[in-house]
């Protein structure tokens, strides 16, 4: 079985502080932590690193960032095939500053308006595919050359590009944002029927399965029927970053090893809790036997 992630790939700094900066102050770090970053990238580093047969297209610079994510995919054994080294363009980077007070996270990116993958022939046939919302030529391509593939988008926020593949692929998992903006509903965690008034509305447009993701409070669909929240577990939260595209990668390792919809919420669910107690997004992923053994602890 292989699996193909599509997207961005990015290299993180994160300075964790325990309150967020006042301006025009000078403010000294105890630490910084470095590690690859990146939608898709973080996705395929997780499926790989759970044992998965897993491939990554997209771009980076021939710079150090490049050289250190490439080790990164090196060390989980990433296939890197498809991944395209620029001497054009810049790795994209983001800069995190991560509240461990309340678990928050305020990222700065430099990423070149004009970067984009080159056409590339692919002659491998995928499983799963997961998009992230960039690199949609290729992504679209891929689409039409594996019509056997069961397709995966991360929509964390409303773009082009992103409502395009939306209307091609069979699950749209995405954030609340995303969902507000499609649906032009203001969903209230508390209250649940804003937000099946939101999955109605994204229904009317999206043909695919639909997935809202809630943050702390889990994630949401209609199952059997049944409109559904399925909840998360509770955590001490200290570095957000990275937490959604942690679950998608759980939620992809979930329909490709037969979970059914439920149980492969709730356990994107508990992979994206676990991953906001540790600092960094690539660092947070957590251990599958750790994931399987508190998934065990809670049904």
């Amino acid at each position: 079985m292989k699996i193909m992630c599509v997207g961005q790939s990015a290299y993180d700094i994160t300075l964790p502080l325990d309150h967020y900066p006042i301006e025009n102050k000078k403010v000294r770090l105890e630490q910084k932590v470095e590690c690859g970053g990146g939608s898709a990238s973080n996705c395929a580093y997780l499926l790989s690193k759970w044992g998965m047969d897993t491939y990554f297209a997209g771009i980076i610079g021939n710079d150090y960032y490049g050289e250190q994510i490439m080790k990164e995919y090196e060390n989980v054994g990433v296939n890197t095939k498809y991944l395209q080294i620029s001497d054009k363009y810049k790795t994209t980077s983001s800069y995190i500053i991560a509240n461990t007070s309340i678990g928050s996270r305020t990222i700065l990116t430099s990423r070149d308006k004009n970067i984009k993958m080159e056409q590339q022939e692919v002659n491998d046939e995928f499983d799963f595919i997961l998009f992230d919302g960039y690199e949609k030529e290729f992504a679209m391509e891929l689409i039409k050359n594996n019509p056997n593939a069961t397709t995966i988008l991360d929509a964390g926020s409303l773009k082009e590009a992103t409502l395009e593949l939306a209307h091609v692929v069979d699950y749209v998992v995405c954030s609340h944002d995303f969902a507000e903006e499609l649906s032009k509903v203001k969903i209230d965690y508390n209250d649940f029927d804003s937000i099946v008034e939101a999955y109605q509305e994204l229904k009317k447009e999206i043909k695919g399965n639909v997935i809202i993701t809630l943050e702390s409070y889990g994630c949401f669909t209609c199952a059997n029927g049944l409109y559904k929240i399925i909840p998360s577990i509770k955590v001490k939260a200290i570095d957000s970053t990275g937490a959604g595209d942690i679950f998608h990668g759980a939620f992809v390792f979930g329909l490709a090893n037969g979970f059914d919809i439920e149980k492969t919420m709730r356990f994107a669910n508990i992979t994206g809790a676990l991953s906001v107690e540790t600092i960094g997004s690539r660092l947070s992923i957590p251990e599958l036997e750790r994931v399987i053994k508190k998934y065990d602890d809670t049904i």
